[in-house]
This record gives C-alpha cells, sequence and structure tokens, in this order.
C-alpha cells in the first residue's frame, strides 16, 4: 500500500512554509523590513530559537538577508529578474524600449481582463482607491506623485489577477521602470495636455475593472500602452530630428 507514517514537522519548518508563501504570493515585497525577532515570534506563535532556525534556513536560500544593526529584510534580488549586463544592454538600444512596451501591452491586457473576473471585492477597493489617489495628485503642478501611483495603479491590477508568475514578472518590469532603464516615468506626465490623457485612461480601465467587465478591461488597458508607445515614437523622432538640426546648425556656423 502506498501510505506511508506521518512525521511530526518541526516547528521552524512550519514558519519557512508560511514565509515562503508570503513571499510567493507577493504580500512580502523585496526591501520590507520584518517585524522584530520578539514581536514575530509572538505573531507566530513559536519560540524564538524555532523562529531563528526558520530565518536562518531563509537566508541561507536567498529569500531573506539579514542588515547588522537595521534587521531581517526580503531580499532586493527577488525584483531581479535580469542580469545587470541585459539591464545595459536593455538601456542602450531603443528595439528593447519598444518590445518592453509591447510585453507590458500583452501583460497588462491580460491582467486587468483576470483582474475584472478574480478579483475579490478588497482587491477592486484598492485598484479604486489607487485611482482615487492619482486624481488627487493630478491637481498638483509636479507629477512625481502622480508618476508614482501610475506604477501603484498597475502592479495592483497584475496583484488582482491572482496569477503568482505574472506577478513577480511584472514587478521585475516595474523594477525596470522605477530605475529608469528605458525611459523616465516623470517625462511622460511632463505635459498637462499628456498628464490630462493619461488620467482618462486609467479612469476608463479602473471603470472597467469596477464594472467587472473583462472584455473592456482588457482593451483600455491596451489602449492605454498604445498611447505610451506612440508618446514614446513621437520622443525618440523629436531626439533624431534635433540631432539633425543640431549637426546643420553646426555646419553652416562653421561655414560663417
Amino acid at each position: 500500500m502506498p501510505f506511508q507514517r506521518i512525521q511530526p514537522e518541526k516547528l521552524s519548518q512550519s514558519v519557512v512554509r508560511q514565509i515562503e508563501l508570503l513571499l510567493l504570493r507577493g504580500v512580502l515585497r523585496p526591501g520590507e523590513r520584518l517585524p522584530a525577532e520578539r514581536e514575530l515570534a509572538e505573531r507566530l506563535g513559536v519560540s524564538r530559537p524555532s523562529l531563528r532556525d526558520a530565518l536562518v534556513e531563509l537566508q541561507a536560500r536567498g529569500l531573506l538577508e539579514s542588515r547588522a544593526g537595521a534587521g531581517v529584510f526580503v531580499a532586493e534580488l527577488l525584483d531581479s529578474a535580469f542580469s545587470d549586463s541585459l539591464v545595459r544592454l536593455f538601456a542602450e538600444h531603443d528595439e528593447a524600449l519598444f518590445d518592453y512596451i509591447s510585453f507590458r501591452r500583452d501583460m497588462e491586457g491580460m491582467s486587468a481582463e483576470r483582474a475584472a473576473r478574480l478579483g475579490s471585492d478588497t482587491d477592486l477597493k484598492v485598484i479604486d482607491t489607487l485611482y482615487q489617489r492619482m486624481e488627487a495628485a493630478h491637481q498638483k503642478r509636479d507629477p512625481t506623485e502622480e508618476a508614482q501611483l501610475d506604477a501603484e495603479f498597475h502592479l495592483s491590477i497584475v496583484e488582482a489577477s491572482h496569477n503568482i508568475i505574472m506577478l513577480h514578472m511584472m514587478r521585475a518590469m516595474f523594477d525596470l521602470l522605477h530605475k529608469g532603464v528605458f525611459y523616465n516615468r516623470k517625462m511622460i506626465f511632463k505635459q498637462r495636455a499628456t498628464r490630462s490623457d493619461l488620467l482618462a485612461q486609467h479612469r476608463a480601465i479602473n471603470a472597467a475593472i469596477q464594472a467587472r467587465d473583462p472584455k473592456a478591461a482588457k482593451e483600455a488597458a491596451s489602449m492605454h500602452l498604445n498611447f505610451v508607445e506612440q508618446i514614446m515614437n513621437d520622443f525618440k523622432r523629436s531626439e533624431h530630428n534635433e540631432a539633425i538640426a543640431r549637426l546643420r546648425f553646426e555646419h553652416a556656423q562653421a561655414g560663417a
């Protein structure tokens, strides 16, 4: 018979499994500090030695990291899906930029569709709250806060899709954007008219998700990334034209 005796599990392994699931599901985020040892042991209902054993194992596996005098943190590397060499290569070629936007268009369309179908009431409340904060930030002259909320809004939709592979992949993609590998988010929020267009697009995405309309949510997300692609096309064309105009100007000055 294919049965085996049940082996009692060490408490430390139960702690490992719980933290693993929190990392896998994206509840604990890269760079986040865990509660102090005493508090965490009390929350988990285990002894501090059992907790220490679990933390040591998770650190050895690269999931957590200890910082002297600061505590234990979720490893930053969990958001690094790409090597530094590849990231530098991305940054140097426009082909990667437009493939990045294309990938996001596909993934975010799918995420919005899934969020409308599978997102819980709490998921939808988080998405709507972030959109409302975007509307408030839109009134400010400085676009920094609105640009930051833009990323949080899109990630909240990915989280509401409840696909853990998609979640970690898209966090890695947004990490590239956060680092300015492709372009500075604030750049596309620079013009007031563009900011208004972007807000309208986010409003459409949010409305479709709140209405639980998967088709409309997917279309709204795709249209938004089409707009971003057009902005970047225009920006790259403007850069190219300016470089040519500068050469002509310098040549004319030298001839004069």
